[in-house]
């Protein structure tokens, strides 16, 4: 069962666990969040977390270990301190409460949609695609980078998969499609995204494509596998927030 986040009286509630989730360990969430720990393991040590928190060693030791029990992170301890990652149930955690103060900041229109999948070798066709300057030449008017000759394919859960299909019914940025002198190309529909909390980039759906809707293109300025040394089966994060400006 997904971890379900209620924020009541300055507190947070888990209803998945029926445990209460308080502050301080949301507050600890966030900080290996800034550490990087939602993308890769992180080694840190209980007495370098205990500065970062403002608490004592004890206390930090505690706060992990509660993180652990809740699925929120998973903790490899040795010598040299502690291995940390965020869950997926941790990045919900997290995703839950931003959606929440996104909707009160930017009001109720604003949605954000997170997915994560994971990488898979395609057909190689998106660098042929992507590098044609009909195509290049309107993602940089439209979506203001130059492109990469190339895409990342994820692979979507079923959840994620459904979230798809909402995020679809936002307005997208269209890349219109052309013919040259042997044959047409079929437009794009596009939605503005970051990928892994740094690189900025976008989704891509090709108005022809042989995948279904469980495959999902992601194309940006940088090549991502490289940037983030990725290999088949690694899991990345995409994350877009509504609403984005339409083009015609």
């Amino acid at each position: 069962m997904g971890l379900t986040l209620l924020i009541f009286r300055g507190a947070v509630y888990t209803s998945s666990a029926e445990k209460r989730l308080k502050p301080f360990l949301w507050f600890a969430l966030y900080s290996l969040l800034n550490l990087g720990a939602g993308s890769r393991p992180i080694r840190i040590s209980t007495t370098e977390f205990s500065a970062i928190l403002g608490v004592s060693q004890q206390s930090a030791s505690r706060h992990l270990r509660l993180l652990e029990q809740l699925g929120l992170v998973t903790r490899r301890i040795d010598a040299k301190g502690s291995l940390i990652r965020i869950t997926g149930e941790g990045m919900k955690a997290l995703n839950e409460v931003f959606y929440c103060l996104k909707r009160h900041l930017e009001g109720e229109e604003a949605e954000v949609f997170v997915f994560e999948g994971t990488v898979f070798s395609g057909l190689y066709e998106g660098a042929y695609y992507i590098g044609l300057r009909r195509y290049s030449d309107q993602i940089r008017e439209k979506l203001g980078f130059d492109p990469y000759p190339g895409t990342l394919n994820l692979r979507l859960g079923e959840a994620d998969v459904e979230l798809r299909k909402r995020l679809e019914r936002l307005t997208p940025i269209i890349l219109e499609g052309f013919k040259d002198e042997e044959r047409a190309f079929g437009s794009a529909r596009c939605y503005p995204a970051v990928v892994n909390d740094d690189v900025e980039g976008a989704i891509i759906i090709a108005e022809r494509t042989a995948h279904d809707p469980s495959v999902m293109e992601v194309i940006s300025p940088v090549h991502l596998r490289r940037h983030f040394g990725l290999e088949d089966g690694d899991a990345v994060k995409v994350s877009i927030s509504s609403p984005r400006r339409s083009y015609p």
